[in-house]
């Protein structure tokens, strides 16, 4: 099965104007990419650092060797996972409101992975071991390991939704209508895969039996859930911004579709994080050390108790504000509560989870871990990256669904405002 001849002929103007597209714009566009830069080349320049002098300029140590890079990683991956929220409604359940704007939360999981995948590197320490993680090519114990497992799903999930955007954009840009045999397959497949790249990253922690914190079968669906919460949480938000500084129509409809899955999955979320709090403190034993050292603190050690508490208190506010608000009426509650939502999640599932599984150490050691101004600034720059590729994904978009971007000579100049 080939694309027709007529079709490759025209991929370098597809690629030329998509060029023109993503460094064009007005104010607010160079004023938003500039910032990312500029924070995105901080984070580049304390990474050199960091690969030059080793992880030893970070928090990390030999007790917490894991901390805000894995975290972030947990984080991404359920953003990416969470985007596949678009494409249920839109092809299983056949919601046309939804198909025109499901390109959103394809882009979102790109970006998210783009991200995802930078926190493993630069976790790595040195970038020329990531060879290591490739199955056959590197020296991971395939396919027993599970961190090469976890990045076979994730470059699969990367290579489905860029073959779905691309073929989607491409075929909007030629103004024809796309072939369900070229991408509905994918877009099934990637549901599939959305559930595995969580699962996968979970059972890479429980499976770890050293860490009691980690073993719980409910690991993998909270993972799940919570990535339920943040994909429709950055979408909702996303979906605004679009609405209010291009001309690409967003109606009413994909929001409030989001935001009723968003009060039964934030609400699952808290029953999931409950009943672990609840079976690690009524059971009690040994193994309740590291659950006590993130809520309550241990022999005076308390760093993450902060933490912990914003999240749980952004999350149940979140929930509250998603289910006493209406989108027609509240539409800025529900902003606020898209935002608490995400905030409390990336505690929760950052250096709430990661970080509890190694103190106390298997020695019984409490040894503290916060992260320190060059992980910050590591961490931020990732974010930056992965926002510029979401920016730029959107741009070239929303040009081409809104017709300023087309194959045939007719068409409207390729830029577009935003």
């Amino acid at each position: 099965m080939t694309l027709p001849t007529e079709h490759v002929r025209t991929y370098p103007r597809f690629i030329w104007d998509a060029l023109g597209i993503a460094t064009d714009g007005k104010f607010p566009f160079y004023a938003w990419m500039t910032a990312l830069t500029a924070v995105f080349l901080v984070g580049v320049n304390a990474w050199a650092h960091q690969t030059v002098d080793g992880l030893a300029l970070t928090a990390l140590s030999d007790h917490v060797s894991w901390g805000m890079y894995i975290g972030n990683f947990t984080f991404a991956v359920g953003l990416a996972a969470g985007a596949v929220m678009m494409v249920i409604p839109a092809y299983v359940y056949k919601d046309h409101a939804m198909h025109d704007v499901v390109i959103v939360g394809e882009i979102l999981a790109i970006a998210a992975i783009v991200v995802a995948l930078a926190f493993v590197n630069v976790d790595l320490g040195r970038i020329d071991r990531a060879w290591h993680l490739m199955p056959v090519v590197g020296r991971f114990h395939w396919p027993v390991s599970m961190l090469t497992w976890d990045v076979v799903v994730l470059g699969g999930y990367l290579l489905i939704n860029l073959h779905v955007v691309g073929y989607l954009l491409y075929t909007r840009f030629l103004g024809q209508v796309p072939n369900p045999r070229w991408y509905l397959p994918f877009v099934f497949l990637s549901i599939i895969w959305a559930v595995s790249i969580h699962t996968v990253t979970a059972f890479l922690y429980s499976g770890l039996g050293g860490r009691p914190f980690w073993n719980t079968a409910l690991l993998a669906p909270r993972f799940i859930v919570s990535a339920f919460v943040s994909g429709p949480a950055f979408i909702v938000l996303a979906l605004q911004v679009v609405r209010r500084l291009t001309k690409f129509h967003v109606g009413d409809a994909p929001i409030s579709t989001l935001v009723k899955i968003l009060r039964v999955t934030v609400l699952i979320n808290l029953f999931l994080v409950f009943s672990e709090v609840f079976t690690e403190f009524y059971t009690g034993g040994s193994h309740t050390a590291a659950a006590k050292y993130l809520y309550f603190g241990l022999h005076g050690h308390n760093a993450l108790v902060p933490w912990i508490w914003t999240a749980i208190v952004f999350n149940v506010t979140s929930a509250f504000l998603f289910l006493s608000s209406s989108t027609r009426t509240h539409l800025w509650r529900v902003d606020i509560g898209c935002g608490l939502a995400l905030v409390g999640l990336w505690i929760e599932k950052g250096i709430g989870l990661i970080v509890p599984g190694f103190v106390p150490s298997t020695l019984h050691e409490v040894i503290e871990y916060l992260p320190n101004r060059l992980e910050w600034k590591v961490t931020l720059g990732i974010w930056a990256l992965g926002l510029m590729v979401f920016t730029i994904g959107l741009k070239v978009a929303i040009a081409v669904f809104t017709g300023r971007m087309r194959a045939n000579e007719t068409a409207v100049s390729p830029t577009v405002e935003a």
